[in-house]
């Protein structure tokens, strides 16, 4: 099984803006912003996602390889981890 990842739904406001992602989290009144890849992982987040998913955004987005880019996206993941701004309780077959 996969697991589906999610963004929190609550308390967090977020807009792109040109190629940039801004954020503003609520409930920990913190400012968040991401740069292009961000924004494209942030908006695959927010309608919720999988990890292969992600780095194949990467991928075809970049033309990187696909070890960099689920190196990449492990990376944005524990950062949102972190923040408690990841829902990580769907799972897929």
């Amino acid at each position: 099984m996969t697991a589906q990842l999610r963004l929190r739904n609550t308390d967090l406001a977020w807009r792109t803006v040109d190629d940039e992602m801004i954020a503003i989290d609520v409930r920990e009144s913190t400012y968040l912003s991401a740069n292009d890849s961000g924004a494209i992982l942030w908006g695959a987040l927010a309608a919720g996602t999988t990890k292969d998913e992600l780095a194949d955004r990467l991928v075809e987005a970049y033309g990187i390889d696909a070890g960099t880019a689920a190196s990449d996206v492990e990376r944005c993941l524990s950062d949102l981890r972190e923040r408690g701004l990841l829902d990580e309780t769907g799972a897929t077959d």
